[in-house]
């Protein structure tokens, strides 16, 4: 076969050549057939593309590129959480499944180990001329790409030397296993450290790239680890390392925001744990304040006193249920209108950090999660609440009520109320069994715990309004509570959406309603930022009550997740 041009000092690509292969192979070709086959064969389109495919991807692999993130896995999993809420769509329900494939997953988590370049480190040869003693002295070398080595130094207060303080689980130096805590840094690429600072040794490794070559004397000789157990923790706070004047490294802090979920890497340190965020590719640890330690912190940020405790006679009732027909201008004259069993100061007084959860799914035939909706008056949980039962009432349920008053004509026992004694009420107050209750024109209102487990037994999800510091007495293992977070829109959107509507706030059983006024805007918008700020760390879901519709399709989505899918919870739920 005769060669092929290639033009004027122009070498011929694959593409070119293939398009030039059935003319020069006709004189070759002897019968029609043949030539024709050759003909469609080399002109297929599908062939072609995949040649100018493996063109752009080798010009590609030439100009050396490098990649835009090392993130990818993670970012999927972010996208996805956000498509979730507008799973409706077709084309979002599509990506979602591409997403959730594990042909997917892999080939992310593969892109990001690449981009990443946690390759094993490779070990040089020893040098010839150490003048140290050979057996107390380690040559070692290591791979630094964009991440950190996972390692932080201090300075020994009275030798003065540099030693490894500690070891990020799931860095550069952990998985060497050639770097040990307490071993003392004498160079960095050839560099000596005797008479550095800590902070220039760091500037040193922070200029330093491809392999670095340390020497070090090993340190005391410790025992293998033993193999902790897997903890989990549910972050209930905002963390930030770059703002933390404390963190001993802030390159090795680790970021998160309330609600992650943080696998604990180690306790060693009292004061700084490590950890990394579950469901993300980056296997290396990071810094983050210990619970006792953040504890204090936050004890000494946010004394008690600074919580508006004193106002519980009038504020508490602002948010009061409106099942109760309670009226707002009653909040003056009835001065315990509401009691819980435990006292408000007692909430106050917590201070949220982490929260130990597993993982936990519903099993078929097991009783519901109760689910629990929290928000300022007139935001819309009667709605919310009044829209679930009517989509599927054999599946949603609310509680029955106690009260002490006495029966009228048209009412019948355990369909409006449950009628009991007031010395019976004031009983089983004394005995804990009411999640809340209140006390209007002489006689009791309440919702009590018994009415929840009826709801419950009956296989039904249970879906019950309360003031959210009664939340925490409804976390047990019994009632796994899912808390749903009901908030206002903007105050501009208020006036828009709550227009034409009303506000029940009747004096009577039957009640009244009027129309919205500023004042009801403002209050709304002020106790639902009081509510987040104080109870934000025990809500699960917060929705936006912009429309009524978007609203109470996102929390029957929300609700339908939470009985099929597998969620974190408190590790005391899961206790058999």
């Amino acid at each position: 076969m005769p060669a092929l041009a290639s033009g004027a000092g122009h070498e011929p690509g694959l593409y070119e050549l293939l398009a030039a292969l059935p003319s020069q192979l006709q004189p070759h070709v002897s019968r029609p057939e043949d030539n024709t086959f050759l003909q469609h064969m080399f002109g297929e389109r599908g062939l072609h593309l995949l040649v100018k495919i493996h063109e752009r991807l080798q010009h590609y692999e030439e100009s050396k590129p490098t990649p835009v993130l090392d993130s990818a896995g993670a970012l999927a999993h972010e996208l996805s959480e956000e498509l979730e809420k507008k799973s409706e769509n077709g084309d979002v329900k599509e990506l979602l499944n591409l997403l959730a494939k594990p042909h997917m997953k892999s080939l992310l988590s593969v892109h990001d180990t690449i981009a990443l370049k946690s390759y094993d480190p490779e070990l040089p040869p020893l040098p010839e001329d150490i003048d140290d003693d050979e057996d107390s002295v380690k040559i070692i070398r290591l791979v630094k790409n964009k991440e950190p080595l996972g390692a932080t130094i201090r300075q020994d207060e009275h030798t003065g030397a540099i030693l490894v303080a500690r070891i990020m689980r799931g860095g550069a130096a952990d998985r060497s296993g050639l770097i040990h805590v307490g071993d003392e840094l004498k160079e960095v690429n050839g560099i000596p450290v005797d008479d550095k600072k800590p902070e220039e040794i760091i500037h040193i490794l922070a200029q330093s790239q491809g392999a670095i070559t340390f020497k070090v004397v090993p340190g005391m000789k410790e025992e293998p680890p033993t193999k902790e157990p897997k903890v989990f923790l549910k972050a209930l706070f905002d963390y930030d390392p770059v703002d933390d004047k404390a963190i001993p490294c802030k390159e090795a802090g680790l970021a998160f925001k309330k609600g992650f979920i943080l696998q604990i890497m180690s306790q060693e340190d009292p004061t700084w744990w490590q950890a990394k965020l579950e469901g993300y590719a980056n296997p290396r640890a990071g810094l983050i304040p210990s619970k006792q330690f953040q504890e204090r912190r936050f004890a000494v940020r946010r004394p008690v006193a600074a919580f508006p405790v004193q106002r519980t006679a009038s504020r508490r009732l602002s948010g009061f249920r409106k099942s109760f027909r309670l009226s707002r201008r009653d909040k003056k004259t009835n001065k315990s209108m509401y009691e819980s069993k435990k006292s408000e100061m007692y909430d106050m007084a917590d201070v949220p950090t982490y929260e130990e959860v597993a993982p936990y799914q519903r099993q078929n035939g097991a009783k519901h999660r109760l689910v629990v909706l929290v928000g300022p008056t007139g935001v819309g949980l009667n709605e919310l609440k009044r829209k679930l039962l009517i989509s599927d009432p054999q599946h949603f349920s609310v509680t029955i009520p106690h009260t002490s008053r006495a029966k009228k004509t048209h009412e019948s026992e355990g369909v409006e109320y449950h009628f009991i004694s007031k010395h019976l009420f004031e009983t089983d107050i004394l005995n804990n069994k009411f999640i809340e209750y209140g006390e209007y024109k002489g006689n009791y209102y309440g919702t009590s715990l018994d009415s929840v487990r009826s709801v419950l037994s009956k296989k039904k999800v249970c879906l019950l309004d309360v003031q959210p510091h009664t939340i925490k007495h409804l976390r047990v293992a019994e009632f796994k509570p899912f808390v749903v977070f009901v908030k206002p829109p903007t105050i501009e959107r208020l006036r828009e959406t709550r227009k034409n509507a009303k506000i029940i706030s009747g004096k009577d059983d039957k009640g009244s309603a009027k129309p919205f006024t500023e004042e009801d805007f403002q209050e709304m918008v002020r106790t639902a930022q009081m509510m987040e700020s104080q109870y934000g760390h025990l809500f699960e879901k917060v929705i936006v009550n912009d429309d009524l519709s978007v609203a109470f399709s996102e929390l029957h989505l929300a609700l339908k997740q939470v009985e099929t899918e597998t969620h974190w919870v408190s590790v005391s739920w899961t206790y058999s």
